[in-house]
């Protein structure tokens, strides 16, 4: 078994498809949108199969992010290697997204970053 997509609901749908393809080398299938139900959402592609659902609908009431809840907090991705942790996080932060967790070695054994996408979902960048 795998998981075959996980999804989240966005405010600015076209916005966050455009941070997950900049940064992230995410490709958009086609937009979906049901007028009946005013929804439209992306699945969006990563390189090894893995995707990505971001969804709009207006009446869903916006979130307040606070990191220490119960249930979904974070997703992680992988970069390939440290350096590639680092350049990406840098570029992150030169661009103005949040860097929650500077890169470094975890107490069980990933080196990874934390960045905030533009609506605040946690993202660790991996090797």
């Amino acid at each position: 078994m795998r998981i075959e997509h996980i999804a989240i609901w966005v405010t600015d749908l076209e916005a966050m498809r455009t941070f997950y393809e900049m940064y992230f080398n995410a490709v958009a299938g086609d937009k979906y949108h049901n007028p009946t139900k005013e929804f439209t959402s992306y699945f969006l592609s990563f390189t090894d199969g893995a995707r990505l659902e971001i969804m709009h609908k207006p009446s869903i009431q916006v979130a307040k992010n606070n990191a220490i809840h119960t249930g979904f907090i974070h997703f992680a991705i992988s970069v390939g290697s440290k350096e590639q942790v680092n350049i990406l996080t840098e570029k992150l932060r030169e661009d103005g997204f949040t860097i929650a967790g500077e890169p470094r070695t975890t107490g069980d054994g990933y080196y990874e970053s934390v960045v905030l996408d533009p609506e605040g979902n946690q993202i660790e960048i991996t090797i």
